[in-house]
């Protein structure tokens, strides 16, 4: 079916229905091929495809990415996978003529738009998306005010450059835009070379965002009671008529725990510290899984697919690295935590002899992750592609993660622990297809990825705050835990040492770290379903069931092994 082609603004396609929500997307996708476009509060400026395809309902992220303003040429690419084109008409066009899959990973075809019904609703991020020549003109008119928290900088790079159009476009209501108002910014961050064509989604902001909101701000948050709190939900204030009482302020709006200001130390007398020192808070209910559950359930599968579908890698690297920082210790740790432990980050309680639980819980949340990540891959049973596709997006996520992106190490190590596990390695017609479909992505890994890794696992990887956020402690840790290092003795005593003083360079770098995190997850709006899916107790429970998470952790970890290696060989048997 052909999609009509009246213009570039596609504001004005029937296929594009504004704000809506996932639930009434998917109510209105009746059949397979059924497709709409729409905006979501949690994606920005990022328009999403809703799709029905084998009767599931999908939902694809189209990736905006804003270009400099020049004559005869566009103001964003639009693209879904490699890609790009100068419209989301030109894009919709050539997947629903072409009869082309939207993502190789799901094999979704879009043939029939769902017509809108109705004027558009539109957000108020919901602006910047539909830009038009009269509204960049205008923003260009604009002056703004060198006091502006982010710097002008950070509003489209410079005033003589001009500001990119989209990336950073602020809607132009009856709003006067003074020095103390915050620039409200989500475009994704640069990850390198091979993910400079990935970016962040549901809630990742720019990374400089102001912290500090205005004294009487003219924007305010909602009630956030039954949605995570983004930014893409200001609503604008209107002022009162009967004015405010003397003395009375605006309330402003509660920092994220991760962007709290570090309490200063006061002077204290030294207190013993404890044994039991544990920053893997206790199971709250979970908003995935139920009171009772049994283990890998085919609905949370599924509904954990579509999720990390919805997510660019660099999202999901911001997320991992959020997770990764609690549960070590780095981020959000009270002043109880540390009166408790006798120093003032994880990272320095690691490598103390009452870092024990702590060791012993980073090992296990490393050991969940990598689980998880090849069950992602051995659990799929459909074509080849599906498979070759979820290893292109791991190598993606790894990319995303390393030193100079989001730099979570270990996050980085569990990424690296699924794609070279042995169940996953040795999928020979998989990794063929990886190197035929997505070069690319396989000569990052076996030139990139693969040495990097190794370098850090042997002590001598990059370790520099600056471009770490969380170091790769488990060399470390299992060396502490009683762990031989392995090969020759020459060489394992040379390894042994390095890995010995970088555990003390980290734990003395440990507030550099902390401020590297912060400046990563400033700004920063995680998907709260997302969130909870990378978190240790999800992952245990998702695995075991709510029943065998409480089994002896070498029994459970031998026995998932083997199931990891029978699907292995179901996929691929032995010749």
């Amino acid at each position: 079916m052909q999609v009509p082609q009246n213009g570039e603004d596609f504001a004005s396609q029937p296929w594009y229905h504004g704000l809506l929500s996932r639930q009434k997307a998917e109510a209105l996708l009746q059949r397979d091929g059924d497709f709409l476009v729409r905006a979501s509060r949690t994606c920005g400026d990022h328009p999403v495809i809703s799709c029905r395809w084998r009767g599931s309902a999908l939902h694809f992220e189209v990736l905006r990415v804003a270009l400099r303003p020049r004559p005869g040429r566009p103001t964003a690419l639009f693209q879904l996978e490699d890609e790009r084109f100068p419209s989301l008409p030109a894009l919709i066009r050539s997947y629903v003529n072409g009869q082309r899959p939207l993502t190789q990973a799901t094999g979704a075809v879009a043939s029939r738009p769902v017509i809108r019904q109705g004027p558009i609703q539109r957000s108020f991020s919901e602006e910047t998306l539909l830009d038009s020549p009269s509204r960049i003109e205008l923003l260009r008119a604009r002056k703004w005010s060198d006091s502006q928290p982010a710097g002008l900088e950070h509003v489209g790079r410079s005033r003589e450059g001009q500001s990119e159009p989209g990336a950073s476009t602020v809607p132009t209501l009856a709003l006067s835009c003074m020095g103390s108002d915050p620039v409200l910014l989500k475009t994704p961050a640069p990850l390198g070379s091979i993910a400079d064509s990935l970016s962040a989604s549901d809630g990742q902001l720019h990374a400089k965002a102001p912290t500090k909101p205005p004294r009487t701000p003219s924007l305010v948050l909602p009630d956030a009671s039954e949605q995570p709190p983004t930014y893409c939900e200001l609503v604008l204030r209107m002022p009162s008529t009967q004015g405010t009482l003397p003395g009375h302020q605006c309330p402003e709006p509660e920092a994220p725990w991760w962007e709290a200001q570090e309490e200063e130390e006061e002077e204290r007398c030294f207190a013993r510290p404890q044994a039991d020192i544990s920053f893997c808070h206790p199971s709250k209910s979970s908003g995935l899984l139920g009171p009772q559950n049994r283990p890998l359930e085919p609905k949370v599968l599924h509904t954990l697919r579509g999720l990390f579908l919805e997510h660019h890698p660099g999202s999901t690297a911001l997320h991992l690295l959020l997770a990764d920082c609690q549960a070590a210790g780095l981020l959000g740790v009270t002043k109880a935590q540390r009166d408790a432990m006798g120093v003032a980050s994880g990272l320095e309680l690691l490598m103390l002899p009452h870092g024990h639980r702590l060791r012993s819980e980073l090992l296990e949340r490393h050991e969940v992750l990598v689980l998880a990540g090849a069950l992602a891959v051995l659990g799929c049973t459909g074509p080849l592609e599906e498979r070759t596709a979820v290893l292109r997006g791991l190598v993606e996520l790894a990319l995303a993660l390393r030193p100079g992106a989001a730099g979570d190490l270990p996050g980085l190590a569990a990424v690296m622990g699924v794609l070279l596990m042995p169940q996953v390695s040795r999928l020979e017609q998989t990794w063929r297809q990886l190197r035929r479909s997505h070069t690319e992505a396989a000569v990052a890994f076996e030139q990139e990825l693969k040495p990097l890794m190794r370098a850090l696992d042997e002590g001598a990887g990059p370790c520099d705050p600056g471009e770490v956020a969380l170091p790769h402690v488990a060399p470390a840790v299992r060396l502490l835990e009683g762990e031989e290092v392995p090969g020759p003795l020459e060489e394992s005593c040379e390894q042994l040492l390095r890995t010995l003083q970088g555990a003390r360079q980290m734990a003395q770098d440990a507030p550099k770290f902390r401020k590297a995190a912060a400046q990563r997850l400033q700004g920063f709006r995680p998907n709260p379903d997302l969130q909870e899916a990378l978190t240790t107790n999800f992952l245990r429970r998702l695995l075991w069931g709510s029943r065998g998470e409480g089994a002896p952790r070498d029994s459970r970890l031998e026995k998932f092994q083997q199931v990891l290696s029978a699907l292995s060989l179901r996929l691929e048997p032995d010749c």
